[in-house]
């Protein structure tokens, strides 16, 4: 499959903001768009984005009518998620794969949109990106990695290291270079079986998730074990891990349970990038990228080996 590379982002261009999943806050999606326009971009979205349909921000047809749209608006150069929550598998079945790689564009965010981000590059080669959202991230102080979301969007450089925090923790040595892919976990799991099963093959695999106690991440992974998408992968980055910590008299770390399970494959294995549902600065990652991993005694370097946009 050929790879497509959407257009970079620009000071001034407008971002299209869309609600695949869950209902949300106007107070929240006010906060991110006056947070994006100090920034120099113009935020864009439809007044259909408060509707509401049980948990939804309004129904299926609303939302897939919502996307469709922003990927065929000239006037719109990215579209970003307002948030996660619960809902975007709905729209898999109807979305028009073939108006989306006439029309790439930069497509942004994280938790429940992981089944977007994944089934667009799957299915088009569309490159997405696991980052921050409208109402979420960016309406809150210090929500961003500035460095990050600029570099990944704007292909200012072809080449470049992710800025890890001291919290990196290399959990298994080795080097390895792969497509960088994944998303939330629970997300990923849910793909099974669905004609849009994530492909792991070949791929340096990203895995966070929020508020999942050890052992339902222990169950997730082994189903991703038992299912091979363990085969074939050439590392994995987990997230933060944002609250999936043990009971505070548990005689077990998380990182102990995840060993458990993957210590075994022979791929360098890390813990802690801060992208997805993370305390703060969340990073932008490009979904569908060569990326290069090496983990040495406890040392991290994570680089991105190619431009995620055409210029």
């Amino acid at each position: 499959m050929t790879r497509i590379k959407p257009p970079a982002l620009r000071p001034g261009d407008t971002i299209a903001i869309v609600a695949p999943g869950s209902s949300i806050s106007r107070d929240a999606l006010d906060a991110g768009c006056e947070a994006l326009r100090r920034v120099g971009y113009q935020p864009l979205f439809l007044d259909s984005i408060f509707d509401r349909d049980l948990y939804f921000a309004g129904s299926t047809q609303r939302r897939i009518r919502e996307l469709d749209e922003m990927f065929q608006r000239d006037d719109v150069r990215a579209i970003l998620c307002a948030r996660g929550g619960y809902g975007a598998n709905y729209l898999l079945p109807h979305l028009d794969l073939e108006k989306i790689r006439q029309r790439p564009k930069i497509f942004i965010g994280y938790s429940d949109a992981t089944a977007l981000l994944t089934h667009l590059y799957d299915a088009t080669g569309l490159i997405t990106f696991h980052g921050p959202m409208a109402a979420k991230d960016w309406a809150h102080p210090d929500g961003i990695d500035g460095e990050s979301w600029l570099t990944a969007l704007s292909g200012s450089s072809s080449q470049w290291r992710l800025n890890l925090d001291s919290h990196v923790q290399g959990l298994i040595d080795g080097s390895a270079d792969g497509i960088l892919y994944g998303g939330c976990l629970s997300i990923l799991v849910a793909s099974l079986g669905t004609p849009c099963e994530i492909q792991t093959d070949g791929k340096l695999l990203f895995l966070e998730d929020v508020a999942e106690p050890p052992y339902r991440i222990d169950r997730m992974l082994m189903q991703l074990k038992l299912a091979g998408k363990f085969s074939g992968i050439r590392g994995i980055v987990f997230g933060e891990m944002l609250d999936c910590v043990p009971k505070p008299d548990s005689p077990f770390t998380l990182e102990e349970v995840i060993l458990r399970i993957v210590a075994g494959l022979g791929v360098p294995i890390v813990y802690g990038v801060r992208s997805g549902h993370v305390s703060s600065r969340n990073l932008t990652l490009p979904i569908g990228v060569k990326a290069h991993l090496n983990v040495s005694g406890g040392r991290v370097d994570l680089q991105i080996m190619e431009s995620a946009v055409t210029l």
